[in-house]
């Protein structure tokens, strides 16, 4: 039987109220909403203007370190052509009283580096993979090489380049790592912080005019969530000291540097902005060079 008018009349009108709620429901879901009020902007305010500004660096850290490997040729100046495990013994043989005897900081290294017959990455031999890629921006293959410092927990890590016919050490670094990534022509290190769920991330870039690799970024990143550190200070103050801060020459994890290298790093000094590591390394000694070159680490002689 159809509906007389009048209820015709009150069924569109209860339509059109359960539409009006649903529209009401799905507003209050998805539409816009104010984040309160925006915090007004501070513009930096400059302190103790009054104090002369420095001329000259407070400690000397050694941020520009080259040094040509001596005892290395370079066969037609490719530096895939040059033994890894000879760089290495160069820089040892450069430093003995880091390598050799029962007292040396770094003996075990030394006394490894005879298993390394078969080159770098076989057996017990403490030479890491070599990875090769152009990180001066001259077009040809930079080498960057690690091995560990036994019996210590630290990695040292070395890009060269080579330079009218010699090889050439144009960035030397030694930590604890966490990983070690090549981001177009950057070096990325990551090392455990001492302050739980952080690590450093230290960056090192290719500059034209100091022809090294220069710590252009340097920085303490989260990665994981708050915690408090298990590692209280010595002094009882409830801060944890770090060698960055202070001119101690040693590198942050106080083990002895072979050749009193940078050690200490320096925070952010350059502000430049640290490139997205998305580069993976990618090995090669005996491959074929490809178009994706892995970075280059320099081991000096010493």
């Amino acid at each position: 039987m159809p509906l007389s008018r009048p209820g015709q009349a009150a069924r569109r009108l209860a339509v059109v109220a359960l539409l009006l709620a649903a529209a009401v429901g799905c507003g209050d879901a998805g539409e816009l909403e104010g984040a309160g009020s925006t915090p007004t902007a501070q513009e930096p305010a400059r302190l103790w203007p009054e104090l002369t500004p420095a001329s000259s660096p407070a400690f000397e850290i050694g941020e520009v370190n080259t040094e040509v490997v001596k005892g290395v040729k370079v066969p037609g100046d490719d530096i895939r052509r040059v033994n890894p495990v000879g760089i290495v013994r160069a820089e040892i043989a450069g430093n003995p009283g880091d390598y050799a005897g029962a007292r040396a900081p770094y003996r075990d290294t030394g006394r490894a580096m005879a298993d390394c017959a078969k080159g770098p990455g076989h057996g017990k031999c403490p030479v890491l993979r070599p990875y090769y890629r152009d990180l001066t921006g001259d077009g040809r293959d930079d080498l960057t090489l690690g091995f560990p410092l036994l019996p210590g927990k630290t990695t040292a890590v070395r890009v060269y380049t080579v330079e009218k016919h010699r090889l050439v050490q144009v960035m030397a670094w030694e930590d604890a790592l966490s990983g070690v990534e090549l981001a177009g022509r950057s070096l990325v290190i990551r090392s455990p912080s001492e302050v739980a769920g952080y690590e450093y991330r230290l960056q090192w870039t290719w500059d034209r005019d100091q022809r090294a690799m220069l710590l252009t970024h340097d920085e303490m990143l989260r990665t994981g969530p708050h915690q408090r550190s298990r590692h209280p200070s010595d002094s009882g103050t409830g801060s944890g000291s770090d060698s960055r801060t202070g001119p101690s020459p040693t590198s942050r994890t106080g083990s002895p540097s072979p050749t009193s290298r940078t050690g200490s790093a320096s925070t952010s000094r350059t502000g430049s902005p640290p490139t997205s590591p998305s580069a993976a390394l990618s090995p090669s000694p005996s491959a074929p060079p490809s178009a994706s070159r892995p970075g280059s680490p320099s081991v000096g002689g010493g």
